[in-house]
């Protein structure tokens, strides 16, 4: 039984439900805990981890907050579905005389009657049950609900902290480019000064450290705009440090039987909750086919020297039409029900492709990485070392260093953009549902 369920019937008249309410409190007080703790170990630690942008962008969000609300709003209306209509007091006086020489006394009239009754109608047992299992399933759909919005919660915050990361590593990677290029202007001017080098060496270095700088003011844009993004979803300082970059090389998902985990997918999740609660909303009108009836006593007091008197009504509705209206209302709600069917196989079907599509562009990604690691950066790196031996030889030009400096920065960087791409990846399928461990698959 789920920790946080009411039954919905033999409860008495109760229609809360008090652990609920005590269980939501305790909830929030411990994830404002977590949110303290996990901001104050980040500020003594002078980093902000992987794992602990996780936990602070949950602990703050009141997105999870207003689904927890939304589940206890539906379980205390299954527990009041479940209850039979409150009785039906009712006072009235009858025939009371507006002419003559008895007007408007509720006395001296033999017919004068003051009354006073009661009626209650008597819903099935089995139309309460159904009302109350419809809600039941509006709460196991909010339930679902929260899973998914935690889903993309967990994405969205993976993904913004890896691409602060990322963009980082690259802004550090072209700050050190310019010192060399600093040092490379400073050996063009010696040189010429000395006789050995010319003035267009001088001009090439120092267009080189003026494309520098603008790839150094637009990757600072960029970091600049991560780290705001970052900072939406945890709310603390966007200048605060980060850790080690998790582990990207593993993922929980695999071609073999990706469609059986899919039906683990919060977006099916939550089509198929509601899917179930549209199925009760036909029991429900199913149900209505029967009617229900209602009964009432009434006492009437009569005036001195008369009888009093009691009466007793039954009252039974008469569905003398049922064929255009219970039935027509039963048979849209069993086309909601083809309908949510309907649409939850095209979602299927929608979220294989794409997901099958994010598993190739990792592995393509992570491929294309190792052969970055293993033979392009290194012939990037040993082509400049060789340019450079040979312009100290006097057998090649300044701006020949220049390119080969170029071209290792840009091999460095597409492969920075490359390990970002394919992290976001990474980040899209290992939250693509709920992570409530680290546990991974290591890739085969």
């Amino acid at each position: 039984m789920h920790p946080h369920f009411c039954p919905p019937l033999r409860r008495g008249n109760s229609l809360a439900c008090p652990a609920l309410a005590a269980r939501l409190s305790l909830r929030g007080a411990v994830l404002l805990a977590v949110l303290s703790l996990s901001a104050l170990h980040t500020r003594a630690e002078g980093v902000l981890t992987f794992e602990q942008a996780l936990g602070l962008s949950q602990a703050r969000s009141q997105q999870l907050i207003a689904q927890d609300h939304a589940t206890a709003a539906a379980r205390d209306m299954a527990v009041s579905a479940g209850q039979r209509p409150d009785p039906i007091l009712k006072l009235g006086i009858n025939n009371l005389p507006i002419d003559g020489p008895d007007r408007f006394s509720v006395t001296r009239d033999f017919m004068t009657m003051r009354s006073v009754g009661v009626m209650q109608e008597f819903t099935r047992e089995d139309k309460r049950l159904a009302r109350s299992r419809r809600f039941e399933r509006e709460a196991q759909a909010s339930e679902a609900s929260r899973a998914m919005a935690l889903s993309q919660l967990q994405r969205a915050t993976a993904m913004a902290w890896l691409e602060r990361y990322f963009q980082e590593r690259m802004l550090a990677l072209v700050k050190a480019q310019r010192d060399g290029i600093r040092l490379q202007i400073d050996a063009a001017e010696t040189a010429y000064r000395g006789g050995r080098g010319s003035q267009a060496d001088v001009f090439s270095a120092r267009a080189a450290l003026a494309q520098i700088d603008d790839r150094i003011d637009q990757t600072t844009r960029e970091v600049a705009t991560a780290r705001t993004a970052l900072a939406r979803w945890t709310g603390g300082a966007s200048d605060t440090g980060l850790g080690d970059a998790p582990d990207t090389g593993h993922v929980h998902l695999h071609q073999a039987d990706l469609e059986n985990a899919l039906a683990s997918h919060p977006d099916i999740v939550v089509m198929v909750k509601q899917e179930e609660m549209a199925q009760a909303d036909a029991d429900v009108a199913r149900a209505d086919k029967q009617t229900d009836w209602s009964a009432e006593l009434m006492l009437s007091q009569r005036g001195p020297g008369y009888s009093n008197m009691a009466s007793f009504n039954v009252s039974v509705p008469l569905q003398w039409d049922q064929k255009n209206h219970q039935d027509r209302e039963l048979a849209a709600k069993l086309s909601t029900v083809e309908q949510m069917r309907a649409q939850r196989e095209e979602a299927t079907r929608t979220h294989l492709a794409e997901v099958t599509d994010m598993l190739q562009s990792w592995h393509s990604g992570r491929d294309r990485l190792s052969r970055y690691e293993s033979t392009l950066i290194p012939l990037a790196a040993e082509r400049t070392r060789a340019t450079l031996s040979a312009y100290r030889g006097g057998n090649a030009t300044l701006g020949s260093v220049l390119e080969a400096r170029r071209m290792e920065l840009d091999a460095r960087m597409d492969r920075l953009r490359l390990d970002m791409e394919t992290a976001r990846i990474w980040a899209q399928l290992n939250y693509l549902m709920p992570a409530y461990s680290d546990v991974a698959t290591p890739h085969p």
